[in-house]
């Protein structure tokens, strides 16, 4: 019990109360030194409020006909729209990262919950099914658009599509400018049939 209660403790993040300069009172992280807060009124004007840890506070107004307006909407995109490539090392999945970011930002959805790199191998995916089912890029992305990580992890282990999947990333690595000789590399070993390099003789 005594380690449940551990667990749980160690789960739930450490807030700090800090009086602000303004008498009002902001709770911070631990490691937190900013809290951000903005605020958009109905004309689309924009208040921003930042709080710091020493109990400094700042202001900051951006009225919706600020020459600067639109340069701090276009700077926010960027921002969001980059942000969807975290965790994806494949860029065919970051790519798939951003298009889907981009569909669910013209359906009017701002905040989407994702966890990073959720769409690892999904760009092969899709390729297999494309290639086994014989339906359109368009249609596999219908079919995989409210499916978990697990199940697409499902798929690609699956006896029907594990060949293909498996033939795609190896046409894939063989393209890659970062492919690695690793029978040139364990020649030096021996390993292969490749005869190992003779080591320099040194001069006593």
């Amino acid at each position: 019990m005594a380690d449940e209660a551990q667990t749980a403790t160690k789960s739930k993040v450490e807030k700090i109360d800090v009086s602000m300069e303004d008498g009002t009172t902001v709770q911070f992280n631990k490691k937190q030194k900013l809290v951000k807060t903005s605020t958009i009124s109905d004309a689309g004007d924009i208040a921003l409020r930042l709080d710091f840890s020493n109990g400094a506070v700042r202001n900051f107004s951006l009225p919706i006909g600020s020459p600067l307006y639109a340069r701090f909407a276009a700077h926010g995109a960027e921002q969001k729209l980059g942000d969807a490539i975290a965790g994806e090392s494949d860029m065919g999945d970051a790519v798939l990262a951003v298009d889907d970011l981009i569909g669910r930002l013209n359906n009017g959805e701002w905040t989407v919950t994702r966890a990073a790199g959720s769409f690892s191998g999904t760009s092969i995916l899709i390729q297999a099914l494309v290639e086994v089912s014989g339906k359109s890029v368009e249609d596999i992305k219908a079919f995989l658009a409210d499916k978990s990580q697990a199940e697409k992890l499902a798929l690609r282990r699956s006896d029907k599509l594990r060949p293909t999947i498996e033939k795609l990333e190896a046409d894939k690595a063989s393209k890659s400018k970062n492919q690695v000789d690793t029978d040139a590399l364990l020649g030096d070993l021996g390993i292969g049939g490749a005869p190992a390099k003779k080591a320099k003789a040194t001069a006593e």
